[in-house]
């Protein structure tokens, strides 16, 4: 498969799969009604895309790896996404229903400016949302109010009614989300102990030299997930995002040294990865309040 097609418009792809399009900007997905039957394709997304897989008639995979999959599963694709759907039978309908929306439809809205807040349309293959049957209902029920909002025609209220239905059916996939990060707590609290334990490595060995600040992407990487499920996560568990958790490591390892050794700030800062001694400065007092000489001073 070496034609990638370009996903620009919501109409390129309903009329891919022969479906109506009725707005311009955002169409209800129902792949059961598809006139034309395509088993395997591979698109670039310059749209948001949502899809709920009710079945096993199909694989949808992201870079090289295939999602991981059940009946009722969904997922997700931002603009710049490259995926891969490949039918597992010739000649059949897919059970899939979902959203695509143009960033042009959310753009000056509430939903515009905190998009980015909905981390799951950049999750991996690993990371899809499973739902029960009760979630799966309320899903189906956003779809149908967006549809319904689009069948009734154009006005004034159009836009606003139909990004608030979005914005309705993205805050529920959060919520069930929540659930899963919830459900699957033993794995959760797994992966929270082996960053705790990556950090203390890090930063208490030789790879501050090599590699410098510890970053959030380097730990996703250790656990194999990808940079907004692990901060999600993290969150979840912490209530802390990754980067203020290395950042409260990095200080602790400061006072620390600060309290037991003889190093200079400067010194001190180098060892942590810090370029730049005034960064840490800056940090450490944003963090605790005194400048890390005011620091040794007062325990001293």
């Amino acid at each position: 498969m070496d034609k990638v097609i370009q996903l620009d418009t919501v109409d390129r792809y309903n009329k891919l799969y022969g479906l109506e399009t009725l707005h311009p900007l955002v169409s209800i997905i129902d792949l059961t009604k598809a006139t034309n039957l395509v088993n395997h394709i591979q698109m670039n997304y310059g749209v948001y895309a949502l899809f709920l897989k009710c079945g096993k008639e199909c694989d949808i995979k992201y870079g090289r790896k295939n999602y991981d999959y059940q009946e009722g599963t969904i997922v997700c694709f931002a603009p710049g996404q490259v995926a891969e759907v490949s039918a597992l039978e010739d000649e059949v309908k897919l059970n899939v229903y979902g959203i695509l929306f143009h960033p042009d439809l959310i753009r000056g809205t509430a939903l515009g400016q905190h998009i980015k807040s909905y981390g799951f349309f950049s999750y991996s293959v690993s990371e899809a949302l499973h739902l029960s049957e009760r979630e799966r209902k309320i899903i189906m029920d956003c779809f149908e109010k967006i549809q319904i909002e689009l069948q009734y025609g154009v006005d004034k209220l159009s836009k606003r009614l139909i990004v608030m239905n979005i914005e309705l059916l993205l805050s529920y996939c959060l919520r069930f989300y929540e659930r899963q990060f919830i459900t699957r707590e033993h794995i959760s609290l797994d992966t929270i102990q082996k960053f705790e334990n990556q950090i203390e490595a890090y930063l208490s060995g030789d790879l501050v030299q090599k590699h410098g600040l510890p970053t959030v992407k380097y730990f996703a990487d250790s656990v194999f997930l990808s940079p907004n499920y692990f901060g999600d996560l993290v969150k979840k568990e912490t209530g802390k995002s990754p980067r203020e958790y290395i950042q409260f490591k990095l200080i602790e390892h400061a006072k620390e040294r600060l309290s037991v050794t003889e190093l200079t700030i400067s010194e001190i800062a180098y060892e942590l990865g810090f370029q730049y001694p005034q960064h840490f400065g800056r940090l450490f007092k944003k963090q605790v309040g005194l400048t890390p000489n005011e620091y040794r001073k007062s325990i001293e």
